[in-house]
């Protein structure tokens, strides 16, 4: 499975369908579709369905947007956190469904823009609701998408550049850990590669990316019953290379079997479509 935040699902359309053809993930959670659920079907029904996947949606006109794609089924879905404030009103930022056996939440988290700020108090009151819907869940979850939050001060290229900014704050870090502690989550790809530089995203600024100044933001978080299934983890930055990518790139966890190995926390492995042919200091602060 795989979590990826493709800002703007209309934008990556022909590199999201070039990499599912590459990738062949059984799930995948996008965050920041952009795009109604009816405009999303539109644009993507068809080739999504031709590839065996069956969708999620919670979309809005512009902003946020979530999806879910499985081959492997969707069960149960809902829509939205039970008891999360909105600003003002809810967000397509959660949504969740049982694939495979397991119940996924795919979730865009509220940035929190500054500490002080009310959208801030809104993203910590977000996740308190969200820990509720997770604890009240099954023995078998992930829950994963972009959290905006680094989890430590390894997860950013330099602590000291994030001084005074969201996602690295005390009550935000203390705000995720009650998540995992409601469940009992465990974050997969830092249990794998515990000493690991590992990014999932790069500002498009001042060359970030190519400098390889990134935070880890994109997690998979699992509950036991499902980490200990883990065969690999990785951050596809091949995704993030070239022409138009997203400044975030896939996080994919391997369950049970691992077709493309277990080479690294950011290496790009090259693998092989099955059955198809492949298709032709921060920078605001500077």
């Amino acid at each position: 499975m795989a979590t990826w935040n493709v800002n703007s699902v209309k934008q990556r359309m022909p590199r999201l369908l070039e990499w599912l053809d590459e990738r062949e993930p059984d799930v995948v959670c996008l965050q920041e579709t952009k795009l109604a659920d009816d405009a999303f079907t539109a644009l993507l029904g068809g080739e999504l369905a031709g590839r065996g996947y069956e969708t999620a949606l919670y979309g809005e006109v512009q902003w946020n947007g979530v999806a879910i794609l499985s081959r492997v089924g969707l069960e149960d879905v809902a829509t939205g956190i039970a008891g999360a404030p909105g600003f003002p009103n809810p967000e397509a930022r959660a949504v969740a469904a049982t694939c495979g056996g397991i119940r996924i939440h795919g979730l865009y988290v509220p940035n929190g823009r500054e500490p002080d700020s009310d959208h801030y108090q809104y993203k910590l009151a977000w996740l308190k609701a969200l820990a509720e819907v997770v604890e009240a869940g099954p023995a078998d979850q992930i829950v994963c998408g972009d959290m905006n939050i680094a989890p430590t001060d390894a997860d950013v290229f330099d602590p000291a550049a994030y001084v005074g900014s969201t996602h690295v704050t005390p009550p935000e870090r203390e705000a995720l850990a009650e998540l995992m502690a409601a469940k009992d989550l465990r974050d997969v790809v830092r249990d794998r590669w515990p000493t690991d530089q590992v990014f999932s995203y790069w500002d498009y600024r001042a060359g970030m990316f190519h400098q390889n100044l990134g935070m880890r933001i994109d997690l998979v978080l699992a509950t036991e019953a499902v980490a200990s299934r883990v065969q690999a983890t990785w951050i596809d930055r091949k995704a993030r290379k070239g022409t138009g990518p997203s400044d975030h790139a896939p996080v994919i966890v391997d369950l049970d079997v691992a077709p493309d190995g277990d080479i690294g926390p950011m290496v790009p492995p090259p693998s092989a479509p099955r059955g198809r042919k492949r298709p032709a200091t921060l920078p605001q602060n500077r």
